[in-house]
């Protein structure tokens, strides 16, 4: 055991899980590569848990926050006026294409779905909310009780009345085959019934992700919440897109995720990759949905001058690259070929993705791990995920080129090989 990882469980929860037998201090960082302790390089394809969104030793962000310390002011609170929040916002606004927006700073996705689903509660008068099964809103006491997946609950007490739907469980036997049409009509059928039979009165709002993130990069079929919509639109409930994970162009398809469905929601959530590294997420939402609450409220730390420099740095790179498009172009080159190598590997019983954010679903927990190790091994990063535990989930940076692509493409690949390998000889 090194020095430092004993240390980290001496002093930090034992439930802080680290990812490897030998895990790694990462060091460095320039591009879209990593360089740990040891010296050793890594092709980094989860990015801080998609969060480093345009790699490392970014100038343009650099030198953003660098103009904002050097000015002497790191914090001011709201309080005061905040040309960098009001900037940001306005951009955030003008991308989401929520009518009459408005937006509220946080430090995370946790903190920010907690305020999505209070402006939905106040607007609704309302408890009751629906969630997805296999979902994953944070950590928090409220986030907790919409996240479906019960490696991450700690307890059933929840300050919401949460009725879960399908959506992302094609899996499951009485699915299984359905077309993409009939598995949306079934769950369709399914909201309907749930709104007949097991709610009192209103309901506040459907939360869910366009694709998952803790469950593996599960998502379900394009249509499926404008389908949902309808239903929901019938009685008023709200919709609240989390694009913690899926926003800012990674799907290659669409800016958010919930694009992809052809759906504009009430209120969209997002975090992780907008700071690139530095804490900051928010709720932009309708106007009168997000003026409605009575009470004074603000956020100490959301939206400070150094968060919203390096926001502002790394939206304007991601637009003025077109990073969109180069995730469309380069998570082609990889998913596509993930699932020509899957077509010879039986260990790989799934492929999902879209754009830059892209899984494997493998035939166990076990087989997982060894992916984690033959590819740190090999010089790549990725994660874990998945309701049972045996997905890998893959996000690299939004900049990642195509060489990187073929190269991270073929370590994966490798890797595959050698544990079907395994596999078979057992």
């Amino acid at each position: 055991m090194s020095e430092l990882l004993a240390r980290h469980r001496a002093v930090m929860p034992s439930w802080l899980a680290l990812n490897y037998t030998e895990p790694i201090e990462i060091v460095s960082g320039k591009g879209n590569r990593v360089i740990d302790g040891e010296g050793k390089s890594y092709l980094d394809f989860f990015a801080g848990i998609l969060t480093n969104m345009i790699g490392y030793d970014v100038p343009e962000v650099r030198e953003a926050v660098e103009r904002q310390l050097a000015t002497g002011v790191v914090h001011t609170s709201t309080a005061y006026l905040l040309r960098g929040q009001v900037e940001l916002a306005e951009k955030i606004v003008r991308l989401s294409g929520i009518p009459d927006a408005k937006v509220f700073f946080t430090n995370s996705g946790t903190e920010a779905n907690e305020t999505a689903l209070l402006l939905a509660t106040y607007a609704r008068k309302s408890d009751q909310v629906l969630a997805m099964r296999q979902s994953y809103h944070g950590r928090s006491f409220g986030a907790i009780s919409v996240t479906a997946n019960r490696a991450w609950k700690n307890n059933s007490l929840s300050p919401l009345n949460v009725h879960f739907l399908h959506g992302t469980d094609r899996h499951l036997t009485q699915f299984a085959g359905l077309s993409d049409a009939d598995y949306v009509k079934a769950c369709v059928d399914d909201l309907r019934h749930v709104l007949a039979t097991s709610v009192s009165d209103d309901v506040a709002a459907l939360i869910a992700e366009p694709i998952q993130g803790v469950g593996g990069f599960t998502m379900a079929p394009d249509g499926l919440f404008a389908a949902y919509k309808e239903v929901l639109d019938e009685q008023g409930i709200l919709f609240v897109s989390d694009e913690v994970q899926t926003g800012w162009g990674r799907t290659g398809s669409a800016f958010f995720g919930i694009q992809n469905h052809g759906v504009t929601p009430d209120m969209l959530t997002f975090a992780k990759g907008l700071g690139n590294g530095f804490a900051v997420g928010g709720v932009v939402a309708r106007g009168d949905l997000m003026d409605a609450p009575h009470a004074l409220g603000l956020s100490t730390f959301g939206g400070n001058p150094i968060s919203t420099a390096a926001a502002n740095a790394t939206l304007d790179f991601v637009l003025d690259h077109d990073l969109q498009a180069n995730a469309a172009r380069t998570g082609a080159i990889i998913i596509n070929g993930l699932k020509e190598a899957a077509e010879r590997l039986p260990v790989v019983k799934e492929v999902r993705g879209k754009g830059l954010m892209f899984a494997l679903e493998l035939e166990g927990p076990a087989q997982a791990s060894r992916f984690m190790e033959e590819t740190k091994k090999a010089g790549l990063l990725a994660g874990k995920g998945g309701l049972y535990g045996n997905a890998i989930r893959m996000a690299p940076p939004l900049t990642l080129t195509v060489e990187e692509a073929v190269e991270g493409l073929g370590i994966i690949v490798t890797a595959l090989e050698t544990i079907n390998a395994e596999a078979a000889a057992q």
